[in-house]
């Protein structure tokens, strides 16, 4: 995924340096074991269910990031040949693409995908500051969980999620408006937090490379913690132009054990590099 920030300049959104090692801080003075989730039981609330509320860093599972815990800190490192961010652009790129893992389209769509690529800078609503979009925005960086409600909140564009766990039925399809974080109920099955949602506009995509959507997509998170650990599992289906269910590659993020870790105000999107660009492909 990518940010612009108002100069103009288009990098990662992991990268906060040209660096490809981040060190997330935790907790002042707290020992190794603080973010070792094998060490740590798993807290649950009055009502039996795991607790998810909590800031969550360290983003791993995917091509792009890689996470080991380092004493009291933990490294994230980028996936790039070297430290410099238009390195880190095309790899990533790159890795993404080459994932074995990727959504199966009908055969009369593959086209579309190829077209959609190619032309991926003007194409990508990512590239043109537009909310990325469930699924591909990937795990909440923080969670707020009440007995009826989760909210989800994002550090890229400042976004959120508001989803009911209070037993309610989706709107009728008849009655929906489609959105891009589209509409959201959760469930408990067991230990696994269970997110439901429908009702997308075909805006969003599911992925670079032109992974497009249709507005009859439904997509099933599932989210569960151990220790200090969150995984996220997601399966997209659309049988409008998907010959069979995607299921994502997990990701896992990790507890901020900081009482008083805080998400940073993301910096406002301003689309400034289109006109600039000699080439509508992604690197």
């Amino acid at each position: 995924m990518i940010r612009r920030f108002p100069g103009g300049r288009t990098i990662g959104a992991a990268m906060a340096a040209a660096s490809c090692l981040l060190v997330l801080r935790v907790a002042a003075g707290r020992a190794p074991a603080a973010v070792k989730s094998a060490a740590v039981e798993t807290p649950r609330t009055t009502e039996g269910h795991p607790v998810l509320s909590g800031v969550w860093i360290g983003v791993t599972g995917g091509a792009v990031l890689t996470a080991e815990d380092a004493g009291e800190s933990i490294k994230v490192t980028l996936n790039a040949r070297d430290g410099t961010p238009i390195n880190f652009e095309r790899d990533n790129t790159l890795l993404r693409r080459r994932d074995p893992n990727r959504p199966l389209y009908k055969p009369q769509f593959w086209e579309k995908v190829q077209q959609l690529d190619q032309n991926g800078n003007t194409e990508d609503p990512g590239y043109s500051c537009m909310p990325l979009g469930v699924p591909r925005m990937g795990p909440p960086n923080k969670i707020v969980q009440t007995p009826t409600e989760m909210i989800f909140l994002y550090q890229v564009r400042n976004t959120f999620r508001v989803i009911p766990t209070d037993g309610r039925a989706h709107t009728p399809d008849k009655d929906l408006e489609g959105t891009w974080m589209g509409e959201s109920l959760g469930h408990w099955e067991g230990d696994t937090f269970v997110i439901d949602s429908v009702g997308f506009s075909d805006a969003s995509w599911l992925d670079i490379a032109g992974y497009f959507h249709s507005e009859r997509m439904h997509v099933i998170e599932r989210l569960r913690r151990q220790g200090n650990t969150l995984t996220w599992d997601v399966t997209v289906e659309d049988p409008d132009v998907l010959l069979k269910p995607w299921v994502m590659n997990p990701r896992t993020v990790r507890l901020n054990p900081d009482p008083k870790a805080v998400l940073a105000e993301d910096l406002p999107c301003q689309e400034r590099d289109l006109a600039h660009l000699v080439t509508k492909e992604h690197h």
